[in-house]
């Protein structure tokens, strides 16, 4: 399979990335998770980064692609308040700190178009 852009395993592989992420340096995590939401910040990062890892095995095992990749961009939407916070919160750290959390916001689009690109070029 060519490693394109929008191939599987780049997706599988970012998503693995995010899941060892979570469970190696949950502190960053939590910080982002919205006050909203009941049980711990912990408890949702770990939660989270569990997802991922089970979204990067279905979206790299081709007899669950499809249904994992539309999963994964459903998550990537249901991650968006986080990302809003983390961006809210950076109003009181550097100017660059703050473009960056600002220019992540965006970036959330192509991940969703990405995973559904993954979900339409799977084997049905």
């Amino acid at each position: 399979m060519p490693r394109t852009p929008s191939s599987p395993l780049l997706l599988a592989g970012l998503l693995a990335t995010a899941g060892v992420a979570h469970a190696l340096a949950p502190k960053q995590f939590d910080a982002i998770v919205p006050s909203a939401l009941p049980g711990t910040p912990r408890q949702w990062t770990y939660a989270s980064g569990a997802a991922e890892l089970a979204l990067a095995a279905g979206v790299a095992h081709p007899r669950t692609r499809r249904v994992a990749a539309l999963a994964t961009a459903a998550f990537f939407v249901g991650v968006f308040p986080a990302n809003v916070k983390m961006a809210v919160d950076a109003g009181r750290r550097s100017p660059a700190v703050r473009a960056a959390t600002l220019a992540r916001l965006p970036l959330q689009v192509p991940l969703v178009l990405w995973a559904r690109k993954v979900s339409r070029g799977a084997a049905s």
